[in-house]
């Protein structure tokens, strides 16, 4: 399940959804608005195979890697956010939930990097 911040423009959204992306959005399909990074945590370890797609680089930290879970924070200007995506869910190494779960991940111009990996 892709998860999408609140912080993610409505623009992007529909971009995704145009490439046939399905992500729920913080505040709208799933959690409540408005929501604070904090709960944002507990809410991800409920789900499974979720992966959480923000631009808050505050989410880009070793300590909340989780196994059921990855996190992929985006350092792009938010009109390029659906475009890092679409091309994170692609690449190889990031293709399928298996492959993503348990990561912690900042993408930026330049590439991936990753935090850590549980």
């Amino acid at each position: 399940m892709n998860i999408l911040d609140e912080n993610i423009t409505e623009s992007q959204i529909q971009l995704l959804k145009s490439w046939r992306i399905k992500a729920h959005r913080i505040g709208h399909e799933i959690g409540t608005l408005g929501m604070k990074d904090e709960v944002i945590l507990p809410l991800l370890h409920q789900l499974r195979n979720a992966t959480f797609f923000t631009r808050d680089l505050g989410f880009y930290e070793k300590n909340i890697c989780h196994p059921n879970y990855c996190i992929v924070s985006l350092t792009v200007g938010q009109n390029e956010v659906a475009s890092f995506i679409r091309r994170f869910l692609k690449h190889p190494s990031m293709r399928t939930r298996s492959k993503r779960k348990g990561k912690v991940v900042r993408v930026t111009h330049t590439g991936m990097r990753m935090a850590t990996s549980c």
